[in-house]
């Protein structure tokens, strides 16, 4: 629908749409009068399971806005709204996208209650017109541990390999909410390639067995809440290693 506001044309539209418990679009509002203003694209998680979770969003790559105002309420609760406080790009959360060249915006929600529906309302505010994303989310559904770190492998006996790796140092909560992992480990510099993956394990270490002395393996580990809350982390940097021909 549209809707007329200070001599000004905008499109409304809205989508009730909940998929898996995931953060959805729920309202889009853009100007239809001159360029219309870019909409953010919130995506949220669960770092560290109860308390630290983090909203995040790319900065339009042309014509960026003013400034950004972002917000949040229970669900049931909507006349109650609390301000999450917004980070620029390049700030000291920005290594949580490092990995991409986009610049991304964060704001951080913090003591989130269990088993709560939330809404998240990120506004990007331009000159005469603004533009947002309202999404809903359970703090359950978005857990997304950070990746394992200091992953280190080596040869054990003839055809097997010894990984271990530390959890993410970020996840507070270990003795209450402990993480389970998957190793996957692929090959393709000689042969046909192919990836097998092993898990879940709760210990951090694992002996890869009956691996080809002489082919390269690239080996990596992922996290995850022990009792399948969220997802599993993104994969941890990989690590290169050839089994050496000959017996250790």
């Amino acid at each position: 629908m549209a809707a007329m506001v200070g001599g000004a044309c905008f499109a409304v539209t809205l989508l009730m749409c909940v998929l898996g418990g995931q953060a959805v679009d729920l309202l889009r509002v853009t100007a239809t009068s001159g360029n219309p203003p870019s909409t953010p694209k919130v995506h949220c998680w669960c770092a560290s399971y109860p308390n630290v979770t983090f909203c995040s969003w790319p900065e339009p790559s042309l014509s960026p806005p003013m400034h950004y105002i972002a917000t949040y309420s229970e669900r049931h609760r909507q006349a109650v709204t609390k301000e999450c406080h917004v980070f620029a790009p390049g700030s000291s959360l920005s290594s949580l996208t490092a990995a991409s060249s986009q610049r991304f915006w964060h704001c951080y929600l913090p003591n989130l209650k269990l088993l709560t529906d939330y809404i998240i309302n990120v506004t990007a505010v331009y000159s005469g017109a603004s533009s947002s994303h309202l999404a809903s989310f359970m703090l359950e559904d978005i857990v997304k541990p950070d990746p394992p770190v200091d992953v280190r492998v080596s040869p054990h006996n003839n055809r097997n390999l010894l990984v271990q790796w530390s959890p993410p140092p970020t996840w507070a909560n270990m003795d209450i909410f402990p993480l389970k992992y998957h190793l996957k480990y692929q090959w393709g510099n000689s042969g046909t390639p192919g990836f097998v993956n092993v898990g879940p394990l709760e210990s951090t270490k694992v002996e890869v067995k009956g691996l080809i002395p002489g082919r390269l393996y690239l080996v990596q580990v992922c996290a995850k809440e022990l009792l399948d809350l969220g997802e599993c982390s993104d994969w941890s940097s990989p690590v290169n290693i050839t089994i050496p021909r000959g017996r250790l």
